[in-house]
């Protein structure tokens, strides 16, 4: 394969030669930073190219479903579950989120979702598509979601910071509570550009920490990111 047909963590290896989304870091932030080990079914939403449904498997025993719109994803999603360690506890559907229909309940559903809406689209159809709104907004994954967790459930995602008080808001709209949230930033002189938030349905609220990539003056990853994801990257 050529280069970045795929990316290799130390329990196992992503191929992307399809998907229009690599691996970045903010997808292994989240996989990081959601806690699930109590979990026993974990749905992944957006799976691209099983990235979370994977790091979910590594870190739990749970039965992790994925749902992902894009065929040439699941095709790399797909392959990425089969020759995992974890392929009997890690299931596809290729559908839109909308369109997925199951009997199960979940205690925790993750998605880095597509959340740019007015930006300029790429004039790569499949990129566009999982970058942007259009295909999958906050308001139907939230909605939709709150219908599929258990009672003592969670939902974790990762979002641009500038959507948290939309976040809060539609959080409240599903009766949902946002337990802990982590601002995100490039480096200690730069404002948070992600948050990393966890929802359910208990009014329970806990600190968490601000995290800090880099640091401004070597360029390095900090201590803390990576101790964060020390599990999966191999250069940590």
């Amino acid at each position: 394969m050529g280069r970045n047909h795929f990316f290799q963590f130390k329990q196992f290896r992503i191929v992307q030669e399809k998907a229009a989304m690599k691996v970045g870091i903010d997808g292994v932030m989240l996989g990081a930073w959601a806690r699930l080990e109590k979990a026993s079914r974990v749905l992944d939403i957006g799976a691209g190219t099983g990235l979370l449904a994977l790091m979910a498997a590594q870190r739990s025993d749970a039965i992790v479903d994925a749902v992902e719109l894009e065929r040439e994803a699941a095709d790399d999603a797909r392959h990425n579950f089969e020759a995992s360690p974890w392929n009997n506890r890690l299931h596809l559907f290729t559908a839109a989120f909308q369109d997925f229909e199951t009997e199960q309940k979940y205690d925790h559903i993750l998605s880095n979702p597509p959340f740019f809406e007015n930006s300029p689209k790429s004039s790569d159809h499949k990129r566009a598509r999982a970058r942007h709104s259009d295909s999958l907004s906050l308001e139907e994954l939230l909605g939709k979601s709150a219908g599929l967790l258990t009672e003592q459930g969670r939902i974790s995602l990762i979002l641009p910071a500038e959507k948290e008080e939309k976040l809060r808001s539609l959080a409240r709209q599903n009766g949902l509570f946002v337990n802990r949230l982590s601002r995100v930033s490039p480096d200690e002189t730069r404002p948070p550009h992600r948050i990393l938030a966890e929802m359910s349905f208990s009014p329970m609220l806990e600190e968490s920490p601000e995290i800090f990539i880099r640091e401004s003056a070597t360029g390095n990853y900090t201590i803390q990111y990576r101790e964060l994801t020390k599990d999966f990257y191999l250069a940590f």
